[in-house]
């Protein structure tokens, strides 16, 4: 038995709880996956709120504990989910946030480091992809243990924009957007299928032949979903809190399953020492692999260009 045999996988933890945080907490506690939920929040009045709140949704569903806590009470739990930071802004890209929030986690992962956690960070907050690695680099923990939620949200928003154009059941499309969380992530189309048939070859079925101007033009759909979002409301939350809970569920139910999260990559794909998403398989222990996925020499300069963007946003960053 490993050390995450060890902990509790009954029990979550949120840190931030602020419109992001809420939502997953809420979600979790919808999931009936857990048993208790730890909500942590420097406003300790506003993580109290959220858990009075959600509480009184636990007559309908079945008994749990949603409550406030400390760093103290995470430690046995299996997953940590963090979320917190400044949120990304109408007119600011996620690069923006990065100075602000690498300040902010160098705290949340410094308390959670001192004592000697040895569980699951997922991280949520944005740019994921560099407070991932910030996580990953801070804590010295084992890349198993370190993930992103990355372009899981991206992908599904990549999914669902397909559905409607091909008016397709979005579950029967295997769809991935990869790289950055960010404005230089891109549709995986060279392997993208609706069960088994290469997407080109459905559109072809389904009328649709200009591929290049469709496949440009849902790229930008799902590019600019968040900024579209944000404009009008402020924040963008249901979406990512299911995509939190579908990564939780794969680590919990040890699943084996793959999706787009955010991880460090060492040489794979002939990139290194950066976190970013490719789709990989997950179980109860984190991070297992990332798939040994054939590009296109397009993919491969997207991708090694999304890389190097996100490495020129961080040179001038310490993670010590």
């Amino acid at each position: 038995m490993n050390d995450l045999d060890k902990l509790n996988d009954k029990k979550i933890g949120i840190i931030g709880l602020g419109n992001v945080g809420a939502t997953i907490a809420y979600t979790f506690a919808l999931s009936k996956l857990f048993n208790e939920i730890i909500l942590v929040d420097n406003n300790k009045e506003k993580a109290l709120g959220e858990a009075l709140d959600i509480s009184h949704s636990i007559p309908f569903l079945q008994p749990m504990e949603i409550k406030e806590g400390s760093y103290d009470d995470l430690m046995d739990a299996k997953i940590i989910v963090i979320t917190a930071g400044s949120a990304q802004k109408e007119n600011e890209t996620r690069l923006d946030l990065i100075s602000k929030n690498i300040v902010i986690f160098k705290s949340i992962i410094g308390e959670i480091k001192k004592r000697d956690y040895k569980g699951i960070l997922l991280i949520v907050s944005n740019p994921v992809d560099i407070l991932t690695l910030a996580t990953l680099k801070i804590s010295g923990f084992n890349k198993n243990r370190v993930i992103g939620s990355g372009t899981v949200l991206d992908s599904a928003r990549l999914q669902y924009s397909l559905s409607k154009h091909l008016n397709i059941d979005p579950r029967s499309i295997n769809a991935f957007i990869i790289g950055e969380h960010g404005d230089s992530e891109f549709p995986l189309w060279s392997n993208a299928n609706v069960e088994g048939i290469p997407l080109s070859k459905f559109c072809e079925f389904k009328g649709y032949f200009d591929h290049e101007k469709e496949t440009n033009r849902l790229a930008n759909i799902v590019r600019n979903s968040a900024y579209e979002i944000i404009a009008k409301k402020r924040a963008t939350y249901y979406g990512i809190a299911t995509s939190t809970l579908r990564i939780v569920k794969a680590i919990i139910n040890d699943e084996n399953t793959i999706l787009p999260i955010s991880t460090y990559l060492d040489n794979e794909y002939d990139l290194k020492d950066i976190c970013l998403s490719i789709p990989s398989i997950i179980n109860k222990n984190g991070f297992v692999s990332h798939l040994p996925l054939v590009l296109s020499n397009e993919e491969k300069e997207k991708l090694i260009n999304s890389s190097n963007e996100l490495k020129e946003s961080i040179k001038n960053i310490t993670f010590e």
